[in-house]
């Protein structure tokens, strides 16, 4: 009896050890390790930090001043090109260094395009000329030589109140001096009609009298009340 009542003797951890062991079913353990896995992965996806919004990703224009457009980033696309600048081609001929043709920004008087051509010849009369007229795109014109009477659109005259290439000359020119540009500057004159002018005067010898232009292919009855006022034999 009173071995009965003697406590155990203790015990060494080896033996506790193989007696925890004894006790534990290993498939309950199994168990139990999955379930508290399962907590801790489901705590972390319930806790874990919010994802930043797609838009926070996308790159952002740096501070500028109010108004000022933001500057491009790497990728972004090219700038439009810039506007070329207006101009005018005009054609000058006569007593010029360099007759031609030449393209001029918007807003070049005669004089400008008398300069782009190398200057007027020695034999120029510029005090003919409206050097401070304003040049328009497609205009032509005429540098005259001392004595030569042009009309007042071949020199690049614009009289307050014409229009287009209808304004008076400011003398008749006459028919069988003329060169192909005098009558190439007359309206309703082109380069092919004053060519016709020429070789017919080549042809059949100087004109007698205005009306004789009938004469001549391309010029009716129309065009030559047109030009009654403005030449002369």
């Amino acid at each position: 009896m009173p071995e009965l009542l003697r406590p155990d003797p203790p015990r060494s951890w080896l033996e506790r050890l193989a007696a925890a062991r004894a006790a534990v079913d290993p498939a309950r353990l199994a168990v139990t390790v999955g379930v508290v896995l399962l907590l801790t992965a489901g705590g972390w996806w319930l806790l874990r930090p919010a994802r930043a919004p797609v838009e926070d990703a996308l790159p952002r224009a740096g501070p500028g001043a109010a108004g000022e457009p933001p500057a491009a980033s790497v990728g972004s696309l090219p700038s439009p090109p810039s506007v070329a600048a207006a101009e005018v081609v005009v054609q000058v001929a006569g007593a010029v260094d360099k007759p031609g043709v030449y393209h001029l920004a918007d807003g070049s008087r005669v004089m400008d395009l008398i300069t782009a051509a190398g200057g007027p010849a020695a034999d120029a009369d510029l005090q003919a000329m409206a050097l401070a007229s304003r040049l328009t795109d497609g205009q032509r014109v005429q540098v005259p030589h001392q004595g030569e009477v042009l009309p007042s659109t071949a020199t690049g005259a614009a009289p307050a109140g014409a229009t287009g290439s209808g304004v008076t000359p400011a003398a008749p020119i006459d028919l069988n001096t003329a060169s192909e540009a005098d009558l190439d500057a007359l309206p309703g004159v082109g380069p092919t009609t004053a060519r016709a002018i020429v070789a017919y005067r080549d042809a059949h010898g100087p004109f007698h009298e205005v009306d004789d232009l009938t004469d001549v292919q391309g010029i009716g009855p129309a065009r030559l009340d047109a030009l009654r006022e403005l030449v002369k034999v």
